[in-house]
């Protein structure tokens, strides 16, 4: 157990330096330069990853930082409401970089070459939208998540060693649950469907455009890396998402509470928000060329 709780917090510290680093990139080109509208998607989505990592370890969040003055049932409803809002914009958002990357990439000739321009408008409205409805959908947690009390123990499931869900009726937890499953099901068609176009458009240009490329030494395309990257990301999302869905799943269900599940399912949870940011860092041709300079002037001084 304690293995596993070391391997958690490595983890975390790697995962929320990664994406705290990654963000402070992005929030520089947006500022400071003319960013593209994948660059404000990756800002957010590097943001929700920071703030879901510090948050997915309600426990550490709860009986750490104790206060007087903060009650242990708003701190829990507090941490555990951010930590699922946070995972409901982590899949919306890859589904939205998903989705944009697939416009980008679209021929001139098809149907979604139309929103090219529109892009950052759309982005915006986007963004609102998903914020809003993500953050009303999870609002239940506030009546049904709260401090661990050893009243009525076998009522409640603990989820920390402080934090615990209070008893939901069956209909209830039916309807949330098919809710959340339908939710998560549609985003993650969308993110196939638009991989699938994605791996089709690559697979057409690479043979329309094989006598560009010579075969000693291959070149790749800014859009071809990104969308590769992408690719990449929307798989490994959707395999880990999944992992953890049906642990989370099963525990509801079945109103059970076990350290060492749970241990394996916070692992589980944080392998995305971890490894994002480290495959967008060695696919970034910028951050690359930052690094470079930074090693060459290190390199001048000694």
């Amino acid at each position: 157990m304690s293995l596993l709780n070391n391997v958690f917090y490595f983890q975390n510290g790697l995962g929320v330096l990664a994406n705290m680093f990654l963000f402070l990139f992005y929030t520089f080109i947006i500022l400071c330069h003319r960013p593209k509208p994948m660059d404000l998607i990756s800002c957010q989505l590097t943001f929700i990853h920071t703030v879901l990592l510090l948050t997915s370890e309600v426990l550490w969040v709860t009986d750490i930082f104790e206060s007087p003055i903060i009650d242990n049932d708003i701190k829990c409803k507090i941490s555990f409401y951010i930590n699922r809002v946070m995972r409901g914009l982590s899949i919306c958002i890859t589904c939205l970089l998903s989705v944009f990357q697939a416009v980008t990439i679209s021929p001139s000739t098809s149907f979604l070459a139309n929103f090219k321009l529109k892009l950052k408008k759309y982005i915006i409205y986007a963004f609102f939208y998903i914020w809003s409805l993500t953050f009303s959908f999870y609002s239940y947690l506030i009546f049904y998540v709260g401090g661990f009390t050893n009243v009525s123990e076998t009522s409640q499931m603990k989820v920390t060693k402080s934090c615990s869900l209070f008893p939901i009726s069956y209909i209830i937890k039916g309807l949330i649950l098919t809710v959340a499953t339908s939710i998560d099901i549609f985003l993650v068609v969308v993110m196939l469907i638009t991989s699938v176009y994605m791996v089709l458009v690559l697979f057409r240009h690479q043979r329309r455009h094989k006598y560009l490329h010579s075969l000693s030494h291959p070149r790749s395309s800014p859009e071809k890396k990104a969308t590769q990257t992408i690719l990449l990301l929307v798989t490994f999302f959707v395999v880990m998402y999944w992992v953890d869905f049906i642990i989370s799943s099963t525990a509801v269900l079945l109103w059970m509470y076990d350290p060492v599940i749970q241990s394996i399912q916070k692992l589980v949870m944080n392998v995305y928000p971890t490894i994002t940011p480290l495959v967008q860092i060695s696919s970034d041709n910028r951050i690359i060329n930052i690094l470079k300079n930074i090693q060459s002037k290190y390199n001048q001084i000694l």
